[in-house]
């Protein structure tokens, strides 16, 4: 049997945890093989093993039959192996072109032959089916378009090999179903690639095999054809997962976020939010559901004060907060999940402790006479560590920046409940989740609904929406489109009205 790559009882150590503990992946030529597990299992480290980014503390691999040491990232690159980061990694003013020779810059004379590499990027754009202009410059191209640039940077370099770092946690589902055919396309051209992900749906739609690892240690590898979303699910978490989430009828309260004729700029200076109206009640969970960038982002930072208001109002239990500061807003009883958790939700270089505290920190019992009482803030960060799962090396003092994308994500719910905030917002809350955490998640908004406070769940994951909110808000081009009760809708009716068709107008 041919494998183009065999990684052999692979262990990795950082102090204080074993990220891999004796793990064996071996990829066949021509396959997708998916890497399954859950936040924090180890799955980047040990691609990052592969990548030459760390070099592992036992075990060995192979490529194409041949033991390799892989030191560094560019000898990976000079086996055929290239890596696509979840978070990009792009220069915003560079082109397209500038980005992926960056490195290899191919020279006529002294000078950088830009029309060659544009050329040849533009040929292997045709040839894979990536549609990418060699001249658009980074910052004016979508995150799905980025990904398929890093995708083209390592073609460029000849990879024979590809690993995908959770390449779907930042498409809309459009991205993700393109993204689905691309793979396919490198697959048919002779490529092989690995995948890591932790999302079911998208392992059965196209990977050929699965390995799954649990806390740093190999669990075992299926055939993705034979083997159930729930069977895979139990592998990753070790027990039953429900997919379902379990929720009583609603028993909605009095107002408590109320806005009227809300009108937003975007930060293209133009109406990004026209004229939007919408009620959220106490102990009931309202979703919003829209393809990016139709205005759910504009609404949210209208509410939270992070985004200036043209007209309209915005009102809190009666209160009008149009013109709150952030801070009176958090303080009236607003909580917001950022989408955005490394860049909006917390400061990376902080620790837990530090970062639980932001909103709060000059409030008894954390600041007295402006002085902050350290063993109130530990004990704070403790009870959301264990009331919400969140795992990391070194308890309350562990820098965020160390931590699993899941883990920051949890410790941000976490802070954000604490609050007991009458308005929760959560944007995204389970966005790059394993299923373990998003059962949790989705149990905590529950139960947020249950105790009589209002919730308002941003999500481009439709059955999130579907499955959490009592009423779905569609939004379409900034203007919410129709107000529906969730049980009278369905995933297709939603796509139809989030593209801009009206109920009942047939399409």
């Amino acid at each position: 049997m041919e494998y183009v790559v065999e990684m052999l009882n692979i262990t990795k150590e950082f102090p204080g945890i074993k990220a891999n503990d004796d793990i064996t992946l071996r990829l066949k030529k021509g396959e997708v093989h998916a890497l399954l597990g859950e936040n924090g299992a180890g799955k980047s480290t040990l691609m990052s093993v592969l990548f030459g980014m760390y070099t592992p503390e036992k075990g060995s691999i192979k490529v194409r039959g041949k033991e390799v040491k892989i030191s560094n990232p560019n000898v990976a690159n000079d086996l055929g192996i290239g890596m696509v980061h979840q978070h990009f990694k792009l220069v915003a003013n560079f082109t397209v072109t500038e980005n992926i020779i960056l490195g290899l810059e191919p020279k006529k004379g002294l000078v950088v032959d830009i029309k060659t590499a544009a050329k040849r990027i533009e040929e292997l754009s045709k040839t894979y089916g990536l549609n990418v202009d060699p001249y658009a410059k980074i910052e004016d191209i979508s995150v799905g378009m980025q990904q398929r640039v890093e995708i083209l940077k390592t073609l460029y370099r000849n990879a024979e090999v590809l690993i995908l770092d959770e390449p779907t946690a930042v498409l809309t589902p459009q991205e993700i179903q393109e993204l689905m055919k691309i793979i396919k396309n490198l697959i048919d051209e002779g490529k092989s690639i690995i995948i890591i992900t932790h999302k079911l749906k998208e392992i059965k739609a196209v990977a050929d095999q699965c390995t799954v690892i649990r806390h740093g240690k190999y669990i075992g590898t299926v055939d993705v054809k034979q083997t159930s979303e729930a069977e895979m699910a139990s592998m990753m978490v070790g027990r039953q997962v429900s997919f379902k989430v379990d929720k009583v009828q609603a028993t909605p309260g009095e107002v408590v976020l109320d806005v009227n004729n809300l009108s937003v700029k975007n930060n293209k200076k133009v109406l990004g939010l026209k004229n939007a109206s919408l009620q959220v009640r106490a102990g009931e969970i309202v979703g919003i559901a829209g393809v990016e960038g139709n205005g759910q982002s504009e609404l949210v930072e209208a509410i939270t004060g992070l985004r200036p208001i043209e007209e309209g109002s915005i009102k809190l239990k009666g209160q009008d907060i149009t013109k709150d500061s952030i801070r009176q807003r958090i303080h009236s009883g607003i909580a917001h999940i950022p989408e955005d958790r490394q860049k909006r939700g917390l400061v990376l270089e902080y620790t837990i402790e530090e970062n639980v505290v932001l909103e709060i920190y000059n409030q008894e019992p954390f600041s007295k006479f402006g002085i902050l009482d350290k063993a109130a803030i530990a004990k704070h960060a403790k009870k959301i560590i264990e009331e919400f799962d969140v795992r990391s090396g070194e308890g309350a003092k562990t820098v965020v920046e160390s931590m699993s994308g899941g883990n920051q994500q949890k410790a941000i719910i976490g802070r954000e409940i604490e609050l007991k905030p009458e308005l929760l917002i959560a944007c995204q809350p389970t966005r790059g989740l394993d299923v373990g955490s998003i059962e949790y998640i989705h149990k905590r908004l529950i139960e947020q609904r249950d105790s009589g406070k209002a919730v308002l769940l941003i999500s481009l994951e439709l059955d999130e929406v579907l499955n959490l909110s009592d009423r779905i808000a569609i939004v379409n081009a900034g203007e919410v489109i129709d107000i529906v009760n969730a049980k009278d809708t369905n995933e297709d009716e939603l796509g139809l009205m989030m593209a801009g068709i009206k109920r009942g107008e047939g399409a």
